[in-house]
């Protein structure tokens, strides 16, 4: 521990931890889809990963010209939080590196997600790592504003008493990393090599110090990382 080169790791939960965004992002396409606005799982993950629905009401009115009222959102994530309940999976090898890293930082982890805490609790009971994570769950749904903000992380930090710069962010998209930086953490980028270049370099663009490939190699990566 005296030789790690952060205090304290603060994880992104959808597409770092878990598979999710597919499964969501299709729940929210047949949705928009009754609502006359057609598109592609792919369309709308490209829209709205990284961002609260809620928070891109005003564009899906223009759209469909539909009001987005606290019913659609409510039967929203109650289809979503079923589909995610019958087929999410966790991204192969987070468990194992959460495990290690807890370890390793005397339990200085934190899941800081754009996502309400529900569906978090729920991801993470999914992957088998909700005890990683007890009383260290941070939703941005809980804070004035969340994500491209820092609010969530900084709140991170804070409930783990730790500076927030001394500590690394675990993102997968433009607007978490956007996050991180903004709240002063060294970000790390997640991008499966299957979504390629453009996407790893979207995520440089948005100030990550880092982009790689595979869950498994997250501890030794952020180990190493002050001998660079």
């Amino acid at each position: 521990m005296a030789n790690f080169p952060f205090d304290a790791v603060l994880f992104d939960c959808d597409g770092v931890l878990v598979d999710s965004e597919p499964i969501t992002n299709r729940v929210l396409t047949e949705m928009l889809g009754e609502l006359g606005w057609h598109l592609s799982v792919e369309e709308t993950m490209r829209i709205f990963v990284g961002k609260m629905v809620k928070d891109e009401a005003p564009l899906i009115e223009a759209r469909t010209g539909f009001a987005l009222t606290p019913e659609w959102l409510t039967q929203f994530r109650a289809r979503r939080n079923t589909a995610l309940d019958n087929e999410l999976q966790a991204i192969d090898g987070a468990a194992d590196a959460v495990r290690a890293l807890q370890r390793t930082l005397n339990g200085r982890i934190a899941v800081a997600s754009g996502a309400d805490r529900v569906k978090v609790e729920l991801q993470l009971a999914k992957a088998g790592i909700l005890d990683c994570f007890e009383g260290r769950i941070f939703s941005g749904h809980e804070m004035p504003r969340s994500k491209p903000f820092p609010d969530v992380y900084l709140a991170a930090a804070a409930g783990l008493g730790v500076e927030p710069t001394r500590c690394a962010v675990i993102e997968d998209t433009v607007t978490g990393a956007t996050a991180g930086v903004a709240a002063g953490a060294t970000v790390f980028g997640y991008c499966p090599s299957q979504l390629g270049h453009s996407s790893a370099t979207a995520l440089h663009g948005a100030g990550v110090v880092h982009v790689f490939h595979d869950m498994a190699e997250l501890p030794g990566l952020l180990a190493g990382w002050a001998k660079r």
